[in-house]
């Protein structure tokens, strides 16, 4: 082993204590930190300082008291930090002990991270129930944002055909939509900014600053494709084709799969269903706002609502349970806003894909959106109008046999 260099910080501190004790001031020595004092027990102590607390609903049973503080079972949790648990132990950072002078476990990081996304609470609060700073919690939480972020994009990404062929059963199955890759919506992340950065492109139309997401999802409400760091100012349209996905579909590189083939011989390309704030587009369907609709397209519209509303459950359970989306973020930077809400969607996909089942006082009720009023977008491309009274005709049909 090679010897250890001298520490000019060491020659720093001794010249510091010469000094107090020239002037008749109390030494103060500073001890080493075992890297093998792990906070390892951090669970046993938040537990035991937070299950009765008057301010939380908190269940009596161990288990659904973890679920009901980090969002998720122990198993998913466990994955989680192997996930991140490399990156949280070769970055260790100067300041990330606890109270009584230990490291932090990765444990317990991650379970500072999860507190703070699915409660929304101030950094303060959230580090008083752990027993750390707020400049831990703002650190511990951005390490954490930072390595998931990397670490579980496969948990969000476009399906392949084989699932694609699973996802487009499923829906058929459920809402009788042949050839339906999933359902999209979108909704705003309110936000406070500072007066330097207000301007008229984050103020939406109900006067808060915000930033968009929007989403894709499949029949099991698992985000497929999100969009986010764009102005709330703009519309949802306006957001759709700002988007890479537009993009890919436009250019025949998405939902450009097998057709499906209906009665008479009429092929059904691939499509997604969403809200009247879409255009609607050959690859993009949307209801039919007419005055007098027939019994096909009253059937459809029915059918169609059924599956749009997927997205916007997805989005309930996303704001419900990771609840810093769901509040008036204080100034945050909008350059690091994306990685959050990213994380948060890559939170819920994980979850979905282990298994969890949500705690019941979780999901929102209402809209994610509350307070804000559906717009509505008149651009009807030909083909779109087309394959939606195909599909109409097939709804009926369906019914009939029924």
């Amino acid at each position: 082993m090679a010897p250890t260099k001298k520490s000019k910080k060491g020659k720093k501190v001794s010249k510091k204590l010469k000094k107090q004790k020239k002037h008749g001031k109390p030494a103060t020595t500073v001890l080493p930190i075992d890297p093998k004092a792990s906070d390892s027990d951090w669970w046993d102590s938040f537990w035991l300082k937070n299950s009765s607390s008057p301010d939380f609903p908190v269940p009596s049973d161990e288990e659904e008291g973890f679920k009901y503080f980090f969002r998720v079972s122990r198993k998913t949790f466990e994955y989680i930090c192997s996930l991140v648990r490399e990156d949280l132990i070769s970055r260790p950072p100067s300041g990330l002990i606890n109270i009584e002078g230990r490291f932090l476990s990765v444990e317990k990081q991650v379970a500072i991270a999860l507190r703070r996304l699915a409660s929304g609470k101030s950094q303060v609060s959230v580090g008083a129930a752990f027993g750390v700073g707020q400049s831990t919690v703002s650190q511990v939480t951005w390490r954490f944002i930072e390595s998931l972020e990397e670490r579980a994009k496969h948990h969000l990404k476009w399906p392949d055909s084989s699932r694609m062929e699973e996802i487009k059963s499923k829906f058929e199955a459920t809402f009788g939509l042949p050839n339906c890759c999933g359902a999209i919506d979108s909704t705003h992340i309110t936000m406070t900014l500072p007066a330097v950065q207000t301007s008229d492109d984050w103020c939406d139309q109900e006067k808060n600053y915000s930033m968009f997401l929007q989403g894709i999802v499949d029949h099991e409400m698992r985000f497929l494709d999100i969009v986010t760091g764009w102005p709330g100012g703009m519309t949802v349209s306006r957001l759709l084709k700002c988007s890479g996905f537009f993009k890919l579909c436009e250019n025949g590189k998405r939902l450009n799969g097998t057709l499906r083939t209906l009665a008479e011989g009429v092929e059904i390309r691939e499509y997604i269903v969403g809200g009247i704030g879409y255009p609607l587009l050959p690859w993009l369907i949307t209801p039919d706002r007419g005055d007098e609709l027939s019994d096909s397209l009253i059937s459809f519209n029915s059918m169609h609502e059924s599956a749009r509303l997927l997205a916007v459950r997805s989005f309930l359970q996303l704001k419900g349970s990771w609840r810093i989306l769901n509040k008036v973020m204080w100034r945050p930077d909008k350059r690091k806003l994306p990685s959050i809400i990213l994380v948060c969607c890559l939170l819920q996909n994980i979850m979905i894909d282990s298994g969890d089942q949500l705690h019941p006082d979780v999901a929102l009720s209402g809209h994610h959106d509350y307070g804000y009023g559906e717009q509505c977008c008149k651009q009807v491309d030909p083909l779109g109008k087309t394959m939606r009274e195909n599909l109409a005709v097939c709804s009926k049909q369906k019914c009939l046999l029924n």
